[in-house]
């Protein structure tokens, strides 16, 4: 996959929702589904504006002149080497003048945000989802564990359902947390087209608001739970 078809396979969970991006959910499954892309798909991966701003910040901070580029696109969604070089500074910068956030929030809520860029924030999913998503005013516990991307271990693969062993994210004693993995199904097949077909059992996948997304290599899935701990655990100091 290039770095266009991977991003779509995350973006299209909540855009199908109408949570993310442009009304166009019918387009980005007929690209997702042909593993087509082309310059159609990449204008309308740029009209998600929240994604785009932070994929093209990890570029640019990197170095990196395509926003798309497969590097970019895992730095955000699942973590790597890219997040360490974006400093405090940078980020503080993006959230202001890119995502507006200090005009979005309460003077406490940006004061707090602050302190968790100087604790280690990475420009991350799962930061934006715990951190920035949760001070806008969600509260949600189940919108919170969909729209993280999660992980999970294949243990069948049954037509249209993908059975896979899954950590949830849960409230013990007022904080988040995630707990022990227990069977879920997920649907490959959305609208009578079939996804991820690649999979199968042992695999690592990812999962997008109940998308399967891609196949994780063990230091992916590191990663990923790495950077989402990190960002849980900002979280909870302001819980």
């Amino acid at each position: 996959m290039d770095g266009v078809a991977r991003c779509t396979r995350y973006a299209f969970g909540p855009n199908r929702l109408h949570m993310c991006g442009p009304d166009m959910n019918r387009e980005v499954l007929a690209y997702l589904t042909a593993g087509a892309t082309d310059q159609g798909l990449t204008d309308i991966l740029r009209n998600f504006k929240t994604l785009y701003p932070y994929l093209q910040e990890i570029a640019w901070a990197n170095q990196i002149k395509d926003p798309f580029d497969r590097r970019v696109v895992e730095a955000y969604w699942i973590g790597n080497e890219l997040l360490e070089n974006i400093s405090p500074k940078k980020f503080y910068n993006y959230l202001v003048e890119d995502l507006q956030i200090k005009k979005r929030f309460s003077s406490k809520d940006f004061e707090r945000l602050q302190y968790k860029l100087i604790e280690g924030a990475k420009m991350h999913h799962a930061f934006h989802v715990f951190n920035v998503w949760k001070d806008s005013g969600q509260t949600d516990l189940a919108g919170f564990d969909q729209c993280r991307v999660s992980w999970g271990q294949v243990t069948k693969v049954d037509g249209p359902i993908i059975k896979v062993l899954r950590r949830p994210l849960v409230l013990l004693g007022g904080k988040f947390t995630l707990d022990s993995a227990v069977p879920v199904d997920v649907a490959r097949q959305l609208e009578g087209s079939s996804i991820l077909d690649e999979t199968k059992v042992g695999d690592a996948i990812s999962i997008h608001w109940g998308v399967p997304c891609e196949v994780l290599t063990a230091p992916q899935v590191a990663n990923l739970e790495k950077y989402t701990n990190l960002s849980i655990d900002l979280a909870n100091r302001t819980l």
